[in-house]
């Protein structure tokens, strides 16, 4: 808005003695909608716009890449007021070698660059071009692109927040035959939706348009909506991969263990649907949750996570006489993961005191721990102390709830695919308050401290069901 305004009118900006910003880039996440948000400001300030993308610089050619540089800013200076959009700049901007590249060669790509720095530290003060470029990696660009006077603005533009979910859902639905009302509807899908980049959103529709009309149905319903979030999220449906029976029953009570223990515990994720139809690659079943969008975590939230995690193990060990199986790999995983981001990253941990390493990046050779051997000890000491207690926290709940969580097991059996009124049926309300409408998920309610309800309001629907875990550890 603010470049919109710069170059509609430029004169009261220099009536005041100020230049025009140069550029701005926009840098965010595969699917955010860069492009799209480039070619709006074009569209708002009414100006020419054109286009390019990084790697068109760069050519088998000595000397391509710097005339084409040269050609494009020539070009802007006789459309002046423009914009120039170099979209993915991270192929022509990368950081230069400090050594000169391999055998001192002439390197193309570092000459399209200082081309590019030239040209856009060479505008008269008057010019009324600017430069806007997105990339998803600008850790990797070369500083001097980024100084003021080149790059002056840098825009995030990350994954939308639920209201803007609900926006980018008003814009794609129209374009379906639906059964609900688009605003109800929109609504309903940005709060199934955390996490969603509008291109993923843009999918989800077109999805459950191909689903609906795969069933020839006459207008798009929203089991077809979830059906598309599942392959989204899950992977296709895999019809071909058949489980024995011993097999089903064991995901069927791993998945009832993740969804029994997260139901009773305080700041886990509200459920959403469970699943023993397997999916992707590999998994064989997956519980669905709707993650808070917080923006801050606290020990107990992520203590409670993994033991939410750890319910589908721990199913395992109980209902099948602590036969354990190879399936709670990918849980044990993200357990290990979160047990060691208490102690390493964020100084949650009383004998490493108040510290936090920089983690040994993936890929780099060199790669090693930032700290001493006693260190290490220390912190696998009480990484493996975190997890034991969550587990026999998880342990003793899941004994406590066993019948329940046999009970939500056969009708996964039964059914193959619940969703959170079959659970609730089971196991009773949840004892806390949560965010569970559109209004209350935009205004935050509930979610960061969640009142407990009163036992009266809860309505005991399956013995034990309103018993709350025990507090967090």
């Amino acid at each position: 808005m603010e470049l919109v305004d710069f170059l509609k009118s430029p004169k009261r900006y220099h009536d005041l003695g100020a230049k025009i910003p140069k550029g701005a880039l926009l840098t965010g996440p595969p699917g955010t909608g860069k492009t799209l948000l480039a070619k709006a400001t074009a569209g708002e300030a009414n100006v020419p716009f054109l286009s390019v993308s990084g790697s068109d610089f760069i050519e088998m050619f000595v000397g391509v890449g710097p005339s084409r540089v040269r050609d494009l800013f020539a070009q802007a200076k006789t459309m002046q007021p423009c914009i120039v959009w170099i979209d993915e700049i991270d192929a022509v901007g990368r950081a230069r070698n400090k050594n000169g590249g391999m055998g001192g060669g002439n390197d193309e790509r570092e000459n399209t660059l200082n081309q590019l720095l030239v040209e856009m530290d060479g505008f008269q003060t008057t010019g009324q071009i600017v430069v806007l470029a997105g990339t998803n990696r600008p850790d990797t660009l070369d500083g001097a692109l980024l100084r003021p006077g080149r790059f002056d603005r840098q825009i995030e533009v990350g994954s939308p927040d639920i209201s803007g979910r609900a926006e980018i859902f008003r814009v794609h639905l129209p374009k379906l035959k639906l059964a609900d009302d688009v605003k109800e509807l929109s609504e309903t899908l940005a709060s199934l939706t955390p996490g969603f980049s509008g291109a993923e959103i843009a999918n989800v529709c077109n999805e459950a348009a191909l689903m609906a009309a795969r069933k020839n149905k006459e207008q798009v319903e929203l089991e077809d909506f979830h059906s598309a979030m599942d392959r989204v999220i899950g992977g296709l449906e895999k019809k071909s991969k058949v489980l024995t029976v011993a097999e089903k029953e064991r995901v069927a009570h791993h998945e009832a263990g993740h969804a029994t223990v997260g139901w009773f515990l305080q700041h886990a994720s509200p459920l959403l649907k469970v699943s023993i139809v397997p999916r992707g690659m590999a998994a064989l079943g997956y519980a669905q949750y709707v993650p808070k969008e917080r923006k801050l975590h606290t020990k107990e939230q992520m203590v409670d996570t993994m033991c939410m995690m750890l319910g589908g193990r721990i199913a395992e060990a109980l209902f099948f006489s602590n036969k354990i199986s190879t399936g709670a790999q990918d849980d044990l995983q993200k357990v290990t993961r979160i047990a060691y981001s208490l102690v390493t990253v964020y100084g949650m941990s009383d004998k490493v005191g108040h510290m936090s390493f920089p983690q040994p990046q993936e890929g780099k050779f060199n790669s090693t721990r930032p700290y001493s051997e006693e260190i290490a000890e220390i912190v696998d000491e009480e990484v493996r102390e975190i997890v034991n207690a969550a587990y026999e926290r998880t342990y003793a709940l899941l004994s406590e709830k066993k019948e329940l969580a046999r009970l939500v097991a056969a009708k996964l059996l039964e059914k193959e695919v619940i969703h959170r009124d079959d659970v609730e049926a089971i196991l009773g309300k949840r004892p806390w308050k949560e965010a569970t409408t559109y209004e209350e998920l935009v205004a935050g309610i509930a979610s960061s401290n969640p009142e407990v309800v009163p036992e009266a309001e809860l309505g005991a629907t399956a013995t034990g069901a309103v018993d709350a875990a025990p507090p967090p550890q």
